[in-house]
């Protein structure tokens, strides 16, 4: 392999006490600003969901003589006092447009809410207060489209009157419960992943390097989390999308260094682990340098240039792609080096005085002297 970065001699090791407290930092403060968030009264969610998570409502609408661009409508979106609507181009039909807006609250509450004890009565209540808020976000997208031209009737059909612009063709509810469903699923395809790593790992390498790993990897996610929390970026499924990628990006990265660790305890058995550990990481330094600093760049450019459509996203991968280079050497490799003095050694010396033993115990067998006939 091409070493664009050679000599390097860091005692990572020696600076794994600082770089954990940097991490302990970070996550203490996204808990600190989830928990404040949501015991402060008045105050915001601790995560601030999107639509497909939260619950809202989907607008189709049809345009006529050419599609705004999806920029403009957004802009015109916020403007009308909806600011985290998510646009969506239909791919079979160039003329309509997915426009997707949470539930908008109007300050009114219906008085006999609180009031309402039967369960028939309460479904009623809740199906018509959403009826309502629906209502409420079809006006307001309705008066940010009328900004490109006016309606069509509602009887006359967009290709028959030249002097609309638009049509809304369709108005749907998507509740929260589906939005539950969904978070639950992404929770447990995590979840689930992280087990499939750990076996995978534990098998191949050692359960020292599967703990480093597989915390490390919660640790990235987490980390994300923390600032997403903090600076209350939007949370949806592209973003969902970013953070399973993480936890691929991150196991590759602890596999690389891991998979040096074996090959250098192969060849020189009586160096101690601590030292090896050093020596792997400086060694796969410079592969780590080139590969992650293109990961990197690629990403700062979707920060910057993908726009508002990729703006969870570009941001989940860019936390992510500095969080998961940082945790391979100031997370995974230190659990493991912990955890293999700690415990490794342990069953090493008990491997080696049981075979001791069948070595010791062997060579005190008696022999059974058998008579020579002599002819």
């Amino acid at each position: 392999m091409f070493d664009l970065f050679t000599k390097i001699n860091v005692d990572w090791m020696g600076l794994r006490r600082p770089l954990i407290g940097v991490s302990i930092l970070l996550l203490l403060a996204g808990l600190f600003s989830a928990v404040v968030r949501q015991a402060v009264p008045g105050g915001t969610e601790a995560f601030n969901l999107g639509v497909d998570f939260q619950g809202g409502t989907v607008i189709t609408a049809k345009f006529n003589g050419g599609t705004p661009n999806e920029d403009d409508i957004r802009n015109a979106l916020a403007n009308a006092g909806v600011p985290d609507a998510v646009i969506q181009a239909s791919t079979d039909k160039t003329d309509e447009v997915l426009i997707k807006v949470p539930l908008l609250e109007d300050g009114e509450t219906a008085p006999e809410a609180s009031q309402t004890t039967d369960a028939n009565q309460k479904a009623d209540q809740d199906s018509q207060d959403n009826a309502a808020l629906v209502s409420l976000g079809r006006e307001k997208v309705k008066s940010a489209l009328n900004t490109f031209g006016k309606e069509a009737e509602a009887a006359t059909p967009l290709d028959q009157d030249p002097a609309a612009k638009y049509k809304i063709v369709g108005t749907d509810y998507v509740g929260p419960v589906a939005g539950a469903q969904l978070r639950n699923q992404a929770i447990i395809a995590t979840l689930l992943g992280m087990v499939g790593i750990l076996l995978f790992i534990a098998f191949r390498y050692d359960w020292t390097y599967a703990a480093g790993a597989v915390i490390a990897v919660f640790h990235d996610v987490l980390i994300t989390l923390a600032f997403f929390t903090m600076f209350q970026w939007e949370i949806s499924l592209t973003v969902l999308a970013a953070l399973l990628t993480l936890v691929g990006f991150s196991v590759n990265d602890s596999i690389v260094i891991f998979d040096r660790i074996r090959e250098n305890l192969t060849l020189r058995r009586s160096q101690p682990l601590y030292d090896l550990t050093n020596d792997s990481i400086n060694q796969t330094m410079s592969r780590t340098i080139v590969t992650n600093g293109l990961v990197f760049l690629t990403v700062l450019a979707l920060v910057l240039f993908g726009g508002e459509v990729l703006r969870g996203f570009s941001l989940a991968l860019f936390v992510g792609a500095i969080t998961g280079t940082y945790s391979t050497i100031a997370i995974a490799s230190p659990i493991a080096v912990w955890w293999q003095s700690k415990i490794g050694t342990v069953q090493v010396k008990q491997t080696d005085s049981k075979k001791k033993d069948q070595l010791a115990s062997a060579s005190r067998r008696t022999v059974e002297r058998r008579p020579i006939a002599r002819s």
